[in-house]
C-alpha cells in the first residue's frame, strides 16, 4: 500500500471495530436498503444504540486529533475515565434535547505554500463523539448514493485512485481539462440546500435533520453563529461536503456517461457510437473533495462545459468560482495540477497519447524544506529517535509521489539540493559503518548508494525511488457488503504508512533497542499479526515479548512479536470465560491456535491450552 492510503488505512481498521461492536450487520442492512431506494424515517434508534456509541468512542479514540481540546478543554482521556454506561447515558441525554457546544477556531497554514491560513473549527470532545455516532449511521446511506468516481473522504479510496482515474481518461484521449476552483467551498455551503440534499438521499428522520442543522449553526468562538458553511475540523464535515458536491457529480455524469436512451443497447460500445452522432458533450468528472477535474476531447466542448458548470454551481449550490484559478487546460501544451501532481500529455506511438507527470513546483519546494528541517534537528540532537524521524519523512514523501511518472528526476533534483545540507550538517556526527536494518534492506538494498549512519541508523537515500503505476479503485470494493469486505482484505498490501508512523512515534519510556526493533519487526512480519495473519493497524497492534521481561526476556528482535490487541489479551488470559470470549471473537485456524499456544506456554499459561 502506498502513502496515498493514509485515510484509507484509518477507515479499513474501522471494519474490525464494526465487527467487535456488532454493528456491521446493522450498517450492511442500512446500505442495502439505501441501494434499493428506501427512505429512513427513524435513524435515531440506531444512532443512540449502546453499541453504536461505544463504537464511536473507539473510532474517535484512535483519531490523530483525540487529544485536541475544544472550548471546554475536554480530551479523549477525560471521556476514557467515564464508565461505559455513563458515556452511553451522556450521549443519549444530550441527543434528547441537543444543543451544540461552541466551536474553537484555529488557523493553520495552507499547504499551497502561499503563507495563507486555513480556518478550522474544533468541536468539543463530547460533540465529536455525537458527530461520530451520526456519521457511522449516515455513511452507509450516502455511500449507496454517491457517484463512483469521487474519491475524497470516502472509505477505501485515496488520492492514488483519483490520479489513476485521471491518467486512464487522459490515455483514452481526453486531453482538455476544465479546472474549476470553488471559492471558499467549506465556508460557503448553503445550510438549507444541504439539508434538502440529505432529505433527497432518503435521510428523512426529522429529529436527526434538526440536530444536523443545529450542528451547522454551532457558535464559533469569537465569531458568533454562522449562517453558512461547514466547519473544517468537524467529524461529520467531510461526509456533509461530499453530500453537497454529489449532486454536481451526478449532473456531469448524466450529461454523457449515464445519459438515458430510448433503446437498450446490447453490444458494448453501441450506445457510445449512437451518442457520438448527437450534439451531446462527451465529459467525465474526477473529484477528490472540493478539488475536481472535468475531462473532454475538444476545446470547444471544454469552453461550453466550463461556462455551464460555473452557472450550475451558482444557481444550484449558490457557490462562486475563483476566476484567477479556474481555467481550461490543453494537456498537450500545459500541465494541470491535481493532488500535488502536475500532469501533461506526450505523444506516443501512432495517434496515442499518454500522461507524463511530475511533482508540482510548490510541493518540490516544500519537500526540500521539510527534509532540511529534519536534518537540522538531527544535527542538533543526533539520536536514534531523530534518525528514525528523518527516515520516516523521506519514506513518506517517496511513497506518496512515486505515482508521478518522472518522480525519479524530481527526487534527483531534491537530493541534489538537500544532500549538500546533509553532508555539511552531519559531517561530525555521521559514520560510514553500521548495521543495516531489515527496513533499509527491504526498500533500499537493491540500490548502490554510499551509506550514511547516524546513531547507528542508516539514513534513507532521497533519490532511491522508482515510478509505480497508481492503483485504480475497484467498484466491487465496499465496506458494507460481505463480498466487498472480502475484496478489501484480499487486496490489502504491506502498509508503509504504519512504518513511517512507527518511526515518527517511538514508544515513550521504552529502550532504544525496543523502539528500533519494533520497526524492523513490522517489516519482518510484512505488517501482519504473528498469530492471525491479519494486517496490523495503528491503535490495535501491540508488541509481545515472547519471554517476559520478568522472566529474563529482553528487547532483542528475536524476543518480540507483533500481534493484534485481542490476540495479546488472549495470550495473557487466565480465566476460562475470558479465553472462550476472545477465542470466539478471533476464530483462529489450526495454525493460529498452534502459534498462540506456543506463545502462551512461554508466559506460563500452558496449563490452559486454547483448543
Amino acid at each position: 500500500m502506498t502513502a496515498n492510503d493514509t485515510e484509507l488505512v484509518k477507515k479499513k481498521k474501522a471494519l474490525r471495530h464494526n465487527e467487535y461492536y456488532a454493528m456491521q450487520s446493522v450498517f450492511d442492512k442500512i446500505y442495502s436498503s439505501s441501494k434499493k431506494g428506501h427512505n429512513f424515517n427513524n435513524l435515531m434508534d440506531s444512532i443512540t444504540s449502546e453499541n453504536n456509541i461505544l463504537l464511536a468512542y473507539r473510532n474517535i479514540k484512535r483519531n490523530d486529533g483525540s487529544m485536541t481540546k475544544g472550548t471546554n478543554n475536554t480530551t479523549i482521556e477525560d471521556i476514557a475515565k467515564m464508565p461505559p454506561d455513563e458515556l452511553v447515558k451522556m450521549v443519549k441525554n444530550r441527543l434528547k434535547c441537543f444543543y451544540p457546544h461552541s466551536v474553537r477556531r484555529v488557523e493553520i497554514p495552507k499547504e499551497d505554500g502561499t503563507g495563507r491560513m486555513r480556518p478550522l473549527g474544533i468541536p468539543t470532545m463530547e460533540d465529536r463523539i455525537i458527530q461520530q455516532c451520526i456519521q457511522q449511521v449516515l455513511e452507509p446511506i450516502c455511500e449507496a448514493k454517491f457517484y463512483e468516481h469521487s474519491y475524497g473522504f470516502r472509505p477505501n479510496r485515496s488520492q492514488e485512485n483519483a490520479i489513476a482515474r485521471m491518467v486512464h481518461l487522459i490515455n483514452m484521449g481526453y486531453c482538455y481539462v476544465v479546472d474549476i476552483d470553488i471559492a471558499g467551498f467549506f465556508d460557503n455551503v448553503n445550510h438549507g440546500k444541504l439539508l434538502k440534499q440529505l432529505w433527497t438521499l432518503g435521510i428523512r428522520d426529522q429529529k436527526l435533520i434538526k440536530i444536523i442543522s443545529l450542528m451547522l449553526k454551532a457558535e464559533i468562538e469569537g465569531e458568533g453563529i454562522p449562517d453558512k458553511g461547514v466547519p473544517q475540523g468537524g467529524v461529520i464535515s467531510p461526509l456533509l461536503s461530499n453530500v453537497v458536491l454529489n449532486e454536481l457529480d451526478w449532473w456531469i455524469a448524466n450529461q454523457w456517461e449515464n445519459f438515458p436512451t430510448r433503446y437498450k443497447y446490447r453490444q458494448r460500445g453501441s450506445k457510445h457510437r449512437a451518442m457520438m452522432k448527437t450534439k451531446l458533450k462527451e465529459m467525465w468528472i474526477v473529484r477528490f473533495a472540493d478539488d475536481f477535474k472535468i475531462l473532454c476531447k475538444s476545446h470547444k466542448n471544454a469552453h461550453k462545459i466550463f461556462k455551464a458548470t460555473k452557472m450550475w454551481l451558482k444557481e444550484r449550490l449558490n457557490l462562486d468560482i475563483n476566476t484567477d484559478k479556474s481555467k481550461i487546460t490543453n494537456l498537450k501544451k500545459n500541465h494541470s495540477n491535481f493532488l500535488g501532481i502536475k500532469i501533461k500529455v506526450r505523444k506516443g506511438k501512432g495517434k496515442k497519447h499518454t500522461g507524463r507527470s511530475h511533482i508540482v513546483d510548490k510541493a518540490m519546494v516544500k519537500a526540500k524544506e521539510t527534509i532540511k528541517d529534519k536534518i537540522r534537528i538531527l544535527q542538533r540532537n543526533p539520536t536514534v529517535e531523530n534518525a528514525h524521524k528523518y527516515n520516516a519523512t523521506v519514506l513518506s514523501l517517496q511513497n506518496y509521489y512515486k505515482m508521478a511518472t518522472m518522480v525519479n528526476l524530481d527526487f534527483a533534483e531534491i537530493a541534489y539540493i538537500v544532500n549538500k545540507s546533509l553532508r555539511c550538517r552531519t559531517k561530525k556526527i555521521c559514520s560510514d559503518k553500521g548495521e543495516d536494518s531489515p527496513v533499509y534492506k527491504k526498500y533500499y538494498g537493491k540500490y548502490n548508494y554510499k551509506k550514511i549512519y547516524v546513531a547507528g541508523i542508516a539514513l534513507f537515500p532521497i533519490d532511491a525511488i522508482r515510478f509505480e503505476i497508481p492503483k485504480g479503485f475497484s467498484q466491487e470494493t465496499c465496506s458494507y457488503t460481505a463480498e466487498g469486505r472480502a475484496k478489501i482484505h484480499t487486496n490489502l498490501r504491506f502498509d508503509t504508512n504504519i512504518m513511517t508512523y512507527l518511526m515518527s512515534n517511538p514508544t515513550q519510556g521504552e529502550t532504544t533497542a525496543y523502539n528500533d526493533n519494533r520497526i524492523s519487526l513490522y517489516a519482518g512480519q510484512l505488517g501482519r499479526c504473528h498469530v492471525t495473519g491479519q494486517h496490523l493497524r495503528i491503535g490495535s497492534m501491540e508488541v509481545h515479548h515472547v519471554i517476559p521481561r520478568k522472566l529474563g526476556g529482553g528487547d532483542e528482535y528475536k524476543n518480540l512479536k507483533y500481534v493484534t490487541k485481542w490476540v495479546h489479551e488472549l495470550i495473557h488470559a487466565t480465566v476460562p470465560e475470558t479465553i472462550e470470549f476472545y477465542k470466539n471473537m478471533l476464530k483462529l485456524n489450526e495454525a493460529g491456535l498452534k502459534k498462540l499456544n506456543k506463545l502462551r506456554s512461554k508466559v506460563g499459561n500452558d496449563r490452559l491450552q486454547v483448543n
